[in-house]
């Protein structure tokens, strides 16, 4: 396919890599134009504005939030004005439901096709081509992207025609990692300031009650303290439970624990850790317990 990609961060990057790999015609463009050179030599073309990279079958858009993804959906010469009847956006970033909602809104007005396809997996999972993807849309666009998706995930699920089902989706299962990350910063606090050595602590805990790959993974970063360099900053765990509250909010369901996490992340921000990975949430609880390292 033809297609453009807006958004070239560390998963996006990984991700349009994969699509070139794939044998896809496509067109880059991100604010920073160095890292859309970055893929010239593997057989992208550098697009000079938004409006460029949306001349293909297809746009896709990984980009940090709402306010970005408006800016360049609905700005002057933005997707929405720029990509020609029957051609569809596929937005894979992690938006609120209310703008998902506006997307496909605004898409269907102007005769093209909007997809919601927000994906599970750290940036080593996307240049791994191992994504979960969580789609939503009509049933002939995802035919017809299918092979995108593909190239750049593991596993594909369909959540339904509405696209805003796929955000809640992503939205539901951020929340919930952000749970795991602070149980295990309290956990390992708790261990750590009694004496139990930390890799001992998640070797028991990831070995026998919660073998997941979110626990290892995390429980190490955690372990190990450490946070830096940041495969999903601190800031945008933030971003993503205000999200989930947002969320609870129209659908009026108590989310608790979303507004204590809030909290807990907005208390790590405090302290300078807004570029830290959002596993860096856990050193608040060793803060909390008066120790500075296990």
């Amino acid at each position: 396919m033809n297609i453009g990609f807006i958004g070239l961060g560390n998963m996006g990057q990984a991700m349009a890599r994969k699509l070139i790999a794939a044998g896809h015609t496509v067109t880059v463009y991100n604010r920073t134009r160095s890292r859309a050179e970055e893929l010239q030599s593997e057989g992208a073309t550098v697009a000079g504005s938004p409006a460029d990279a949306c001349r293909g079958e297809a746009v896709i858009t990984m980009l940090a939030d709402d306010r970005v993804v408006a800016a360049l959906a609905f700005g002057a010469k933005g997707i929405a004005t720029s990509l020609k009847p029957g051609s569809v956006h596929i937005s894979m970033s992690t938006i609120s439901v209310g703008l998902s909602r506006r997307l496909a809104e605004t898409h269907s007005a102007s005769s093209t096709g909007f997809v919601a396809a927000p994906v599970f997996g750290r940036p080593s999972a996307a240049e791994a081509g191992q994504l979960f993807i969580v789609a939503a849309g009509e049933q002939t666009l995802l035919e017809r992207v299918g092979p995108l998706f593909e190239a750049m995930g593991q596993k594909t699920f369909v959540v339904g025609d509405e696209p805003s089902k796929a955000n809640v989706v992503k939205i539901v299962g951020n929340f919930m990692l952000a749970t795991v990350i602070e149980s295990l910063g309290e956990a390992f606090a708790l261990g750590g300031k009694a004496g139990v050595e930390p890799g001992t602590l998640l070797e028991i805990l990831t070995g026998t009650i919660f073998p997941a790959p979110v626990f290892k993974s995390y429980g190490s970063m955690i372990a190990q303290q450490k946070f830096e360099p940041a495969g999903f900053k601190l800031s945008l765990g933030l971003k993503d439970v205000k999200l989930a509250l947002e969320a609870s909010d129209l659908f009026e369901v108590p989310l608790p624990l979303a507004s204590l996490i809030r909290d807990r992340f907005i208390a790590s921000m405090s302290r300078g850790r807004r570029e830290w990975d959002w596993s860096g949430l856990a050193k608040l609880s060793t803060d909390d317990a008066g120790i500075g390292k296990f």
